[in-house]
């Protein structure tokens, strides 16, 4: 299986056998349930599509409860699907964290915090009038000038100014699985993860 969903639940640290701290973050990594396996010859790919997070009935479409009862499984909270050709995976089967070994490296997604709209310095790292970049004369946190005059007449694409921060899909790679406690569906990876405690993360191989 090339990956699960799971829910963030917050950073520890950990000693390694160096008496290194090593900051981390705990998830709690399934355990998901396989509502659908696409075929090439139904849907014209191969994929596995897992479910996780239990949801009360009463929040969901009648199409998806229907959907999730013909897995065996109660209406989920996050739907999802990985690439995965010639699954040996059926319908209703669950999946746990003992899909991870400890030493491997893994891949999360995430929704990052939103901070809601912010300034050049908060946003893009403006130095300020400490450091005078951007034209700014003797104002802390202005932007500062955005472009030249009548030529080229207009502010380029991707100027860096304010706007809304935060609140995107963050990929971070390539953090490893220090630990996993398959009793309590437990996985801690090194390094901090996109989102806040208590969100949905996407771990992939």
């Amino acid at each position: 299986m090339p990956g699960m969903i799971g829910k963030k639940i917050g950073m520890t640290s950990l000693f390694d056998e160096n008496g290194k701290n090593l900051p981390c973050t705990v998830i709690k990594a399934g355990p998901c349930v396989v509502t659908q396996v696409k075929t090439m010859e139904v849907d014209g790919y191969e994929a596995v599509q897992v479910a996780y997070g239990d949801k009360s009935e009463k929040n969901v479409p009648n199409a998806l409860v229907g959907h999730f009862k013909k897995a065996g499984s109660t209406p989920k909270q996050k739907v999802i699907e990985f690439d995965m050709p010639e699954a040996e995976l059926k319908l209703g089967d669950e999946i746990g964290v003992d899909i991870f070994a400890e030493g491997e490296y893994v891949d999360v997604s995430g929704n990052s915090k939103g901070k809601g709209f912010q300034g050049v310095v908060k946003r893009h790292n403006f130095g300020g009038v400490g450091q005078a970049t951007h034209g700014q004369h003797n104002r802390l946190r202005a932007p500062g000038s955005i472009g030249a005059g009548s030529d080229p007449s207009r502010v380029f694409k991707g100027m860096k100014m304010a706007g809304r921060m935060g609140g995107k899909k963050v990929l971070v790679e390539n953090l490893q699985v220090l630990k996993v406690d398959r009793e309590n569906n437990l996985l801690v990876v090194s390094g901090s993860i996109p989102g806040p405690k208590n969100s949905i993360v996407i771990i992939s191989k």
